[in-house]
């Protein structure tokens, strides 16, 4: 029988974070995949838990994935964590995920620390709906491709960022949002000096122009706001069927098409064109 492989959360700052079923979960485990053997050592020295470790991260993860399915194929269980936070989110996991699932492993993840839902509770932004973007290109052609791509969009936003990256960043992200998006800077979570920074981003530019940032952050960018589309009339449906036809486009494809450019049903855009003749 093969065994499965567990997604284990981790502290993202504060080590009382971990959940027993996490502690169990990982005393139980034949083996564990770890991001940094080094980071993982520390958090199991702190357990009191002596655990086989290997390696996984993004440079290896082609090579080691496969010995890790291997392993759990012939029956034995693994343990993937991150150095903090949920594995497989913005991270390698993902892949090996992915791998499990197209061998027909089962993968159980266990609830637990993750920074963005973290930041996004605290931050003041709306909660309601929100995307996920994690970590920006480090390249700025990149990087502003990939703002540009959000300049439409309406649902919060939730990015990861390093220190040393967070200005260049703010300052995309001022020049294509607007400088007077507000955005939520998030750093140190559930630790001593947990910090949110609540502005907007031409004064986040300010401030870390100013104050050098350390640690990482989550930001949490406002949407744009929403464009109202006004509603249709008849008139209008009736006026640009009209228009259609005069220039040689038949009944049929001009309340098709009407009906596409107002936003309209298209049986509605139909009966309104039955009332004018042809």
């Amino acid at each position: 029988m093969p065994g499965m492989l567990y997604l284990v959360p981790t502290p993202i700052g504060n080590l009382g974070d971990i959940s027993q079923r996490c502690r169990e979960t990982l005393e139980s485990a034949d083996f564990i995949a770890a991001e940094d053997t080094r980071v993982t050592l520390k958090l199991l020295n702190h357990l009191g838990i002596k655990k086989s470790l290997v390696s996984y991260y993004e440079h290896n993860k082609a090579m080691k994935g496969d010995k890790i399915v291997d392993r759990i194929l012939a029956g034995e269980t693994c343990a993937l964590v991150s150095d903090a936070g949920s594995p497989a989110i913005s991270d390698p996991g993902e892949d090996l995920v992915k791998q499990c699932a197209e061998a027909g492993i089962t993968v159980c993840a266990i609830p637990g620390p993750c920074a963005a839902i973290t930041a996004l509770s605290i931050s003041g932004q709306s909660t309601g709906r929100f995307c996920f973007e994690g970590f920006l290109s480090t390249a700025k052609k990149s990087r502003r491709e990939h703002l540009d791509a959000l300049r439409g969009e309406t649902r919060t936003m939730i990015f990861y960022e390093a220190p040393h990256k967070l200005l260049s960043t703010l300052a995309d992200m001022a020049e294509v949002f607007g400088g007077d998006r507000p955005i939520s800077l998030c750093r140190e979570l559930t630790k001593l000096h947990e910090e949110v920074v609540r502005t907007t981003l031409g004064q986040a530019v300010a401030t870390y122009t100013e104050t050098p940032p350390k640690g990482e952050f989550v930001l949490i960018v406002a949407g744009a706001p929403e464009v109202k589309k006004e509603t249709a009339t008849e008139g209008d449906a009736a006026a640009r069927v009209a228009q259609l036809m005069a220039q040689g486009v038949s009944r049929k494809d001009a309340v098709r098409q009407t009906a596409a450019e107002l936003g309209l049903p298209k049986n509605v855009v139909y009966d309104i064109a039955l009332k004018d003749p042809e």
